[in-house]
């Protein structure tokens, strides 16, 4: 292929126009949709997949339609701008709601599929939402054929195009041919992918020549032909239009067409598709589109281009979902460097981790944690009170006030700061609640206080408790764990651990785990923290946060370099505090101010113990709490930004 050109200073790579919804796919595979019951909410439609898989892929990627005002519109918006997209050509209708689809997984065959669309806000798309400006500052146009279904947003589209020809803007059609957004099946029949219609074929061709790139399954370019024998189709397109073809060819792989069209496809290059375990094919070819335009848009040559297509179509039909299940370049390297084929992306660890690890994640400043998480020591103190347990739920809302406030003074001084909190589901699942949703940095525990060997609060089954929490909160393990342990009992805390990791892993959940050694223990060799996380390390358990004990200037540098070379994307450690005294804790901190990886503290007793206890022996009253607990955080975070000043 001749390089493509594209015009010079153009602030975007790409500009997506056409489908933005939500996607609820049914997670019990193998059930009929009548009989599933739950469902994952992901962010959907063909145009948005490809916005955000483009995005993912390091493009500078925008999308350009309409949500509703309400909570699944709020959702898209959230889900692409943390992706890296662009959001501001998206209107937010007050008149429609978001588009909803519900999809299933049956067999490998049949994915059935309802499409909730009728007056839907991005159907509601009108020319007037088009900025000639927005357009104008991409290098390429993308539009997906639903987007000249209807009147009113074939004058959207077709007002974009006008302003992307006059802008030297590359234009890119998507087929996206689905028989039911055409009144042409039933409106439960979202799974039809091709339904014959002369009518359609004509709408169809009346705007392919204004196009520079058309890429569809073979059934679409029958319908963009008006044909049902593909040559025939084929040839009938490039009467119409000089643009590239590119024929999607299921798992053979793909066809790049750039003048006439052969006697057979075969006597063209046909490029190789990835040889994988098929779980769910929706969404393989909006992964496809944005595999290749990430090659396309940065002038690699046909073969580059359906290589990447080819990958990023294959570990997607492998994975649950669409958009979230795209591929990142650190997974792309992955499996192109893998010296045998990865035909079981799903089995394949690493594959999986950096599926987790090297999406766009929340960056986290310095952390400034406030751990309320106690339950048994919040007990004692109740009961020397003369005071019923059940009031530490009320405490530790009173606890939220005071981070609120902490936050609020720490806004009003203008400090690069985050705050966090770790809170318990026993007394604090009324603080969680309240904490969630805000940009906190939020963890819950799951070990039983106290607990050697490691044992859960809810048994075993950790993965089933996980189900119920939202995913921004963040697991976290106290586990008083030794490298020199007793056989039995050290190789049954790690099979605890590493099923918790795998856990996380399968929920999506970031993992903390805090090591404590005990200091009882009887072994006397040296290092024994660093030889704890190597251990772990080598046993594949790679949690996002580790939680430990101040350390020595010298004991940091052996930690950061074995994190850097072991965990290159564990997001980084924080200091607990064992209720020691502020200013212990303050040299803690200066002996870590040169740390790589030391993000901040994690500190309970020091903070909250005497002003619990004042509050519950009826002391002070709430706002003497409150102030008390934000007066001792606000003096730990005087001393952290003190030590690294």
């Amino acid at each position: 292929m001749g390089q493509t050109r594209f015009a010079n200073g153009r602030q975007l790579d790409l500009i997506c126009l056409g489908r933005l919804g939500v996607d609820l796919y049914a997670q019990q595979v193998g059930a009929r949709l009548e009989d599933v019951s739950s469902f994952a909410k992901y962010l959907g439609g063909s145009s948005a997949n490809i916005a955000f898989g483009t995005a993912r892929l390091g493009l500078k990627s925008a999308m350009l339609s309409r949500v509703g005002d309400d909570h699944m519109g709020r959702f898209l918006l959230e889900s692409l701008a943390r992706e890296g997209c662009d959001v501001s050509g998206i209107t937010v209708d007050p008149q429609r709601l978001t588009a909803l689809v519900l999809l299933g997984i049956k067999d490998r065959e049949t994915f059935p599929l309802v499409f909730y669309r009728e007056n839907c806000a991005d159907m509601a798309l009108r020319a007037e939402d088009i900025a000639e400006s927005f357009i104008a500052s991409s290098k390429s146009l993308l539009i997906t054929g639903t987007h000249f279904s209807t009147e009113g947003v074939y004058n959207a589209s077709v007002q974009a195009l006008d302003y992307a020809e006059k802008h030297q803007v590359r234009r890119v059609l998507d087929i996206d041919y689905r028989p039911v957004l055409w009144g042409l099946a039933g409106k439960a029949d979202g799974e039809t992918r091709f339904v014959a219609d002369q009518q359609v074929s004509a709408h169809v061709q009346k705007i392919l020549p204004r196009f520079d790139l058309i890429v569809g399954t073979e059934e679409e370019f029958l319908i963009a032909g008006g044909s049902t024998d593909l040559l025939a189709a084929l040839r009938r397109v490039r009467e119409l239009t000089a643009a590239t073809l590119v024929v999607k060819l299921g798992p053979q792989g793909c066809t790049v067409i750039h003048g006439a069209i052969p006697a057979r496809l075969e006597d063209g290059a046909i490029y190789p598709g990835v040889r994988v375990e098929v779980l769910n094919v929706l969404g393989a070819g909006d992964a496809f589109m944005a595999g290749f335009l990430s090659g396309w848009l940065e002038g690699a040559d046909d073969e580059q281009c359906c290589r990447l297509a080819n990958a990023c179509g294959g570990l997607v039909v492998s994975r649950h979902a669409c958009a979230p299940a795209m591929p990142t370049r650190a997974e792309l390297d992955y499996l192109f460097s893998s010296p045998v084929p990865i035909t079981r992306p799903d089995q394949d660890l690493l594959l999986q981790r950096l599926h987790q690890v090297s999406v766009p994640r929340k960056s986290w400043k310095q952390l400034f944690i406030f751990a309320f998480d106690h339950r048994g020591q919040l007990v004692e103190l109740a009961q020397q009170g003369g005071r019923d347990p059940a009031c530490i739920s009320h405490l530790k809302q009173l606890f939220i006030q005071a981070v609120e406030r902490v936050e609020a003074d720490l806004q009003d001084q203008g400090v690069a700061a985050d705050i966090g909190l770790l809170a318990d589901q026993r007394f604090g699942q009324d603080a969680l609640n309240a904490a969630t949703g805000r940009g906190w940095w939020v963890a819950r525990p799951v070990e039983v206080q106290g607990s050697r060997p490691l044992a859960f609060e809810h048994g075993r089954s950790i993965g089933s408790n996980l189900i119920g929490w939202p995913r921004e909160q963040i697991i976290k393990c106290l586990v008083q764990y030794h490298p020199d342990d007793e056989p039995m009992l050290r190789l049954e805390q790690e099979a605890q651990i590493l099923g918790l990791y795998q856990a996380s892993q399968v929920s999506g959940h970031e993992l903390l785990l805090e090591i404590i050694p005990p200091k009882d223990h009887p072994s006397s060799h040296p290092d024994v923290l660093y030889r704890a996380l190597k251990r772990l390390y080598n046993l594949g358990i790679f949690p996002a946060w580790w939680k430990i004990e101040a350390q020595s200037a010298e004991e940091w540098q052996r930690l950061d370099a074995l994190i850097q070379e072991r965990d290159p994307y564990c997001r980084g450690v924080v200091l607990l505090g064992l209720n020691a005294p502020a200013e212990a804790l303050a040299e803690g901190f200066r002996q870590a101010r040169s740390s790589s990886t030391c993000r901040g503290f994690a500190v309970g007793r020091t903070i909250h113990h005497e002003p619990s206890r004042a509050w519950l022996a009826g002391e002070i009253d709430d706002e003497g709490l409150i102030r008390a607990v934000q007066a001792i955080f606000v003096q730990l975070i005087d001393a952290w930004r003190e030590a690294r000043a």
